[in-house]
């Protein structure tokens, strides 16, 4: 049974209320001072916190997507991803492969036409030879016959670290969220692309072009938007596309648009911070390359470099987040620039968690169509 399966969060949570009861029901008889009895409380007192703890660790797990797997857990999850070539199958084959498709759910229908559609994908970068599972959801109006010959704006939506891709799907429901805001008129028909920005796991890149390592930073510029087009009606000029993630994938979003504005139109970073760090779940990012650090962290880029021709938008909340103080002078450091446009969502209070986020959504979905070419 998988980490992220019910049946083990429910088996956990049923062994932890029969260690209570247990407790509960021997404590008069392991009330002597032997060892024995002592041992005995100590057994009982120890499993029954162990299994509580990994009640609640489960149900966390499955509320906010930390971990797909237990190798992913427990750092186990090594080898990276390896290209299938579905041509004899009757696919296409080229740097994007379909495996799965899937009904929109709670979208009162099966057809495409009217619900839209979800598709698991592989996709490979020819450039920087990175391999990665995502979701794309087509809306619609991509499956209509007035609109066969339309192209769509597209948003590539990361998670934080470690992250799931499956969580934008059913946890912070962007689909259903993108689905209903068009269908209301609130925003534009788009393309979206869901994954998690660690495409080397379980090694946290921080969306850097890491010198003997992944090219991450390369994967999402150039190779995640030639393969997307490649294989969908998606607008291939600079002005089709933008970025948003939450957390680390939110720093992702921000730095990726900033660096280049010639692929994203827009960029938007949902409780993001704005320096990469360097921790145990990064390794050494940069390898003494000073040059390479300095680009990867935003303040000096804001100072140093020329401002870019795109738009950000950033996300905190005055209670709750610990990004608030460093998210309004970011914002003031990019009104100095003149070039690069800047707009926020502020919230009163609101933690670093997927409730937050989900509040967000709409309105960055929203800002992110407004700011986005179908052609």
């Amino acid at each position: 049974m998988g980490l992220t399966s019910n049946k083990v969060l429910w088996l956990t949570a049923a062994f932890a209320v029969l260690l209570f009861t247990g407790t509960v029901w021997l404590w008069p008889r392991l009330a002597r001072r032997n060892w024995r009895a002592v041992s005995g409380r100590v057994v009982l007192l120890f499993g029954t916190q162990l299994a509580l703890f990994a009640s609640v660790g489960l149900a966390a797990n499955q509320a906010f997507g930390f971990y797909a797997s237990w190798a992913d857990l427990f750092g186990r999850e090594k080898e990276q991803g390896v290209v299938v070539d579905h041509t004899a199958l009757g696919g296409a084959g080229g740097p994007l492969q379909v495996l799965d498709t899937g009904r929109m759910a709670g979208a009162g229908g099966s057809r495409p036409q009217t619900a839209g559609q979800i598709q698991k994908v592989d996709i490979v970068g020819r450039t920087s030879h990175i391999a990665t599972p995502a979701y794309v959801y087509l809306p619609p109006e991509y499956f209509q016959a007035r609109y066969r010959a339309r192209t769509f704006p597209a948003a590539v939506v990361l998670t934080g670290y470690p992250g799931t891709a499956q969580a934008l799907v059913n946890k912070l429901h962007y689909p259903r969220t993108a689905r209903e805001l068009a269908k209301n008129g609130r925003m534009q028909p788009m393309i979206l692309v869901m994954l998690r920005p660690t495409v080397a796991p379980p090694r946290d890149t921080e969306c850097v072009d890491i010198p003997g390592g992944p090219q991450t930073e390369t994967f999402f510029a150039k190779d995640l938007p030639d393969a997307v087009a490649a294989h969908y009606r998606v607008g291939r000029k600079p002005g089709s596309w933008g970025i948003i993630g939450d957390s680390t994938g939110g720093y992702c979003a921000l730095k990726i648009a900033m660096h280049h504005p010639r692929a994203y139109a827009a960029g938007a970073g949902l409780s993001p911070y704005y320096k990469a760090p360097i921790d145990p779940t990064t390794g050494d990012l940069f390898r003494g390359d000073g040059a390479l650090r300095d680009r990867a962290d935003l303040w000096w880029c804001l100072k140093h470099l020329p401002a870019p021709d795109t738009s950000l938008l950033v996300t905190s909340s005055r209670i709750g987040e610990s990004n608030y103080k460093a998210t309004l002078k970011f914002i003031g450091g990019v009104r100095a620039t003149k070039l690069t446009r800047i707009s926020s969502i502020i919230l009163e209070s609101g933690g670093h968690n997927f409730n937050t986020w989900r509040r967000e959504i709409p309105a960055t979905l929203q800002w992110m169509s407004g700011r986005l070419s179908d052609r």
